[in-house]
């Protein structure tokens, strides 16, 4: 009984194997996904995408982007007809298919044409109907996009990893840095970690606080900015006057409590500036509770980039930051 048992068990391991297996080889026989990070192709008639329906998709995947100066939608948007839906398209990693038909719907499908790839189906019966279904799942498209591009921009990160050895014994975590940034400083308890753009540069300060530095009476969101302040009117420095970086006060900062790591998470988004300066630009800020350490990790990227978008740079630090992971 023993022996059969034993057999039995080893067939059903062998079979699981074979169809994960078979899943792996399905997707390496599809061609590779293309597509720039933050771009979707809508498949959509011309007259839907003209009207109140491409309105109310437009309205939701390209609302501005908080914690900008100018504003950028979330998303940059193709639309083609389905009579061009020929194998350049099929193959966009992000695909957001609109149609009419008998039932509504909203379905999402995986590496359907090519590998890897997001498809999302939305249907319905009549014009309002599709409408419906596109407010009624919106929050979901969003956050399952921005997801997905989240673990792009952090695969395409992995590629060319830059070696974070010293991340590692500093602050005892591991993080999805490119090799394009390098250190700018570098010490027992604080980086800062950079990387050139043609107009500008990428920026990622990496330091810890004690628990203590934070009490029950505090108004959070105006600590977060207080801590933030002081470090960069230390170390992020003008060339001209030796001003400091602090928080741009003619933009409120958008605030927010997460979960990184299944660590809790507070997240800050703003601008910041040069103290009597003219250097300004975005920021994020995520202050990670540490409490195997008995401290905050935080992780402030910020961007200057005064003559181009900046919408991808910002994302693209918020990749690596939530790439981060706590060593054990």
């Amino acid at each position: 009984m023993r022996k059969a048992n034993f057999f039995f068990g080893l067939l059903l391991l062998l079979f699981c194997l074979s169809c994960t297996s078979n899943e792996k080889q399905s997707d390496l026989r599809l061609p590779e996904a293309h597509g720039k990070i933050n771009t979707i192709s809508v498949i959509m008639d011309d007259v839907l995408w003209n009207g109140e329906i491409g309105d109310t998709l437009r309205k939701k995947l390209a609302a501005p982007v908080d914690g900008l100066q100018d504003e950028e939608p979330l998303f940059t948007i193709n639309q083609y007809s389905p009579k061009i839906f020929d194998a350049s398209v099929k193959n966009s990693r992000t695909l957001i298919v609109v149609s009419k038909s008998d039932i509504p719907q909203f379905k999402h499908v995986e590496n359907q044409y090519a590998f890897p790839q997001n498809v999302f189906y939305i249907s319905g019966y009549t014009s309002s109907e599709i409408i419906r279904t596109i407010e009624l799942h919106a929050n979901t498209l969003v956050s399952s996009l921005k997801y997905y591009e989240i673990i792009e921009n952090q695969r395409l990160n992995a590629i060319t990893p830059f070696n974070d050895k010293s991340i590692k014994e500093a602050f005892g975590i591991t993080l999805q840095l490119p090799n394009t940034f390098q250190y700018a400083i570098r010490n027992k308890d604080f980086c800062w970690l950079k990387k050139d753009v043609p107009s500008g540069n990428l920026n990622l300060l990496l330091y810890k606080i004690p628990f203590s530095s934070f009490s029950e009476n505090d108004n959070l969101a105006q600590k977060i900015i207080d801590i933030r302040d002081s470090v960069g009117r230390k170390y992020v420095k003008g060339l001209y006057n030796n001003a400091g970086m602090i928080t741009e006060e003619s933009y409120a900062p958008y605030f927010q409590k997460i979960r990184l790591d299944h660590k809790t998470t507070y997240e800050t988004r703003g601008t910041w500036e040069l103290e009597n300066g003219f250097m300004n630009g975005p920021f994020l800020n995520y202050v990670i509770e540490d409490p195997t350490n008995q401290c905050y990790l935080i992780a402030d990227g910020f961007v200057y980039n005064p003559s181009s978008a900046k919408r991808d740079f910002v994302f693209e630090l918020e990749a690596i930051i939530k790439s981060i992971h706590f060593l054990k």
